[in-house]
């Protein structure tokens, strides 16, 4: 699971929907706060349409200890949209497995996103 999270994220960091879709079950989807629920190939293309250099630093990566087939990432999104503004800010990001394949079945995205919303909201797509 572990190497799973960190490929998801090396993924979103280089804004490559095709390489984060290939960890995904079909129908495969990830929660954000700004986009709401979408397919992950919708996702990562929307997020690659506003950014440009956007850094991703992992804390810590985290594995339940109740027996799910879930996981944590702990990571700083260094967030850099192309018009050149910024914003950094601490995810925890949930990444649930689906049991039958042991591929990713969907993400939810954890963060505040009161200090984001003041960077992002009028130029995000």
């Amino acid at each position: 699971m572990q190497r799973t999270v960190h490929e998801y994220l090396k993924a979103l960091e280089a804004g490559d929907a095709d390489k984060a879709a290939s960890l995904f079950i079909p129908d495969g989807w990830v929660e954000s706060p700004f986009l709401g629920r979408l397919p992950v190939r919708q996702f990562i293309k929307k997020v690659a349409e506003s950014s440009k250099g956007t850094r991703l630093t992992v804390h810590d990566v985290l594995v339940s200890a109740e027996g799910h087939l879930r996981a944590v990432a702990y990571y700083l999104y260094d967030w850099r949209l192309k018009d050149g503004s910024r914003v950094a800010f601490d995810c925890a990001d949930v990444f649930n497995f689906d049991p039958s394949t042991g591929r990713l079945q969907s993400i939810v995205l954890v963060y505040d996103t009161h200090p984001v919303r003041g960077v992002v909201e009028s130029k995000y797509p």
